[in-house]
């Protein structure tokens, strides 16, 4: 890694935290609307960062910080799925 390089960070819509942008999950609204995880980071569309912090993914769901980020409903199932995702994480870390 170059000396000088910068570390991509991004704000957490849950916690407002800054925080290195590969340590969090993208969800992106695409251009058709549909609302869905992007693990990848590179889909096309807006984009919204959680962090995953278990007090975070309590927050996400109940202030439904996602639909706010993104000006639309959002379904239960996406708010599963960000749930899902570190739960799979945190299990292949043990």
């Amino acid at each position: 890694m170059a000396p000088n390089k910068k570390i991509p960070l991004r704000m957490c819509v849950s916690c407002r935290a800054m925080k290195d942008k590969r340590e969090m999950l993208r969800v992106v609204k695409s251009p058709e609307g549909d609302v869905r995880t992007d693990e990848s980071g590179k889909a096309a569309g807006r984009g919204a960062y959680v962090c995953g912090g278990e007090e975070c993914l309590k927050k996400m769901r109940k202030t439904r910080a996602l639909a706010r980020a993104f000006g639309c409903a959002v379904e239960d199932s996406v708010y599963d799925a960000v749930e899902g995702y570190f739960s799979r994480k945190k299990n292949d870390q043990k």
